[in-house]
């Protein structure tokens, strides 16, 4: 049953406030996803929410409407490849750090999903445990960051079916730990990640 809450529209008002959030970083597969969200300082909308929060079918009935009423969004990614290179953690500060690359409006404020970040050029930022859950802007980041996510995978799960990609999106299901287990890991796959299981490593 999906949640209703009114959140913050922001953090603080004086300066133009972007709000950050990811997904994927725990998957086994494909790249992580991260977006960036300007609200006009007044802004509301009373069905946002934390996307694990909320059904597939409203997350992308937000989708549009968050790109419509935003005064700036971007959305990038970081590969499995670059994953592997630099480690989930700091791939996805720099899908963030990506994403406010590409906002029309520049931020002079951020606010982050989460307790850690790496700074972003000398602009001032807040880490805000479970902030998606608490401010729009970071609420609207994570439906972004997941749905072209999905979107991604769904597409990429059209030449590798037997992942079960459309279904599980990368994340370590059993499903997925048993597919690669018969077929394999393909190029989509992190290989620097451990499967729990003995059978398999991933490195």
């Amino acid at each position: 049953m999906e949640e209703s809450n009114t959140l913050l529209s922001y953090y603080q008002t004086e300066l133009t406030e972007a709000g950050c959030d990811e997904a994927g970083r725990g998957c086994l597969a494909g790249p992580v996803f991260a977006a960036a969200v300007i609200f006009p300082a007044d802004y509301v909308n009373p069905i946002l929410n934390d996307s694990k929060k909320l059904s597939l079918k409203k997350r992308e009935s937000l989708r549009p409407i968050i790109e419509k009423e935003a005064l700036a969004f971007a959305v990038s990614s970081v590969s499995a490849e670059v994953i592997d290179q630099i480690n989930i953690h700091r791939a996805s500060y720099l899908a963030m750090h990506q994403a406010l690359d590409l906002l029309a409006i520049e931020a002079s404020y951020i606010i982050v999903d989460g307790n850690k970040f790496i700074p972003y050029k000398e602009i001032p930022y807040t880490c805000i445990v479970k902030g998606d859950g608490k401010y729009l802007s970071i609420a609207a980041a994570s439906i972004l960051a997941k749905t072209y996510r999905d979107e991604y995978m769904d597409g990429i799960a059209k030449d590798f079916p037997n992942y079960g990609w459309t279904k599980n999106k990368g994340y370590p299901t059993v499903e997925h730990r048993n597919a690669i287990l018969e077929s394999g890991i393909c190029s989509y796959h992190r290989k620097t990640f451990r499967i729990t299981d003995p059978q398999l490593k991933l490195f």
